[in-house]
């Protein structure tokens, strides 16, 4: 069997290892939007643990932590390891328009949902307004 060296994907391999070992939370991508009269937040999170999924709000900050662990069965020998396992985060901030005593979540299927409804005071509503003229005209 012939062994060739491969100096690429041996200095990738070198900077994925030395770059993993520096264990920063990764990002997890999401979708926002409006549906009538509610946020709706989407976040992929798969393969993480149901239990290590906090959704916690401090303030106006919405933040959400999960954590992803790698089997490691004895014995185990890994040939390649591209999924990566660690604690996810993302944080954001909420405005003034949102009810924070109703958010709720859900986790299905490596999706995180999380709806956050708005607040009542932010809902579209129609002002009244009043004819002085007819007013003037019931006081004479």
């Amino acid at each position: 069997m012939a062994m060739t060296l491969d100096p690429i994907s041996q200095l990738d391999r070198f900077a994925a290892s030395v770059l993993d070992s520096v264990r920063t939370p990764r990002t997890m991508p999401v979708d926002l939007c409006r549906d009538g009269d509610r946020y709706l937040l989407h976040a992929d999170i798969p393969g993480a643990d149901p239990g290590s999924i906090d959704v916690d709000i401090d303030g106006s900050q919405l933040s959400i932590r999960a954590q992803r662990t790698a089997s490691n069965g004895e014995g185990m020998r890994w040939i390649t390891r591209e999924r990566s396992d660690g604690a996810y985060l993302r944080q954001f901030t909420l405005g003034d328009g949102v009810d924070v005593d109703h958010i709720s979540a859900s986790y299905e299927s490596g999706v995180l949902t999380v709806v956050i409804p708005v607040s009542e005071r932010a809902k579209p509503r129609k002002i009244r307004v009043d004819n002085l003229e007819d007013r003037q005209a019931i006081d004479a």
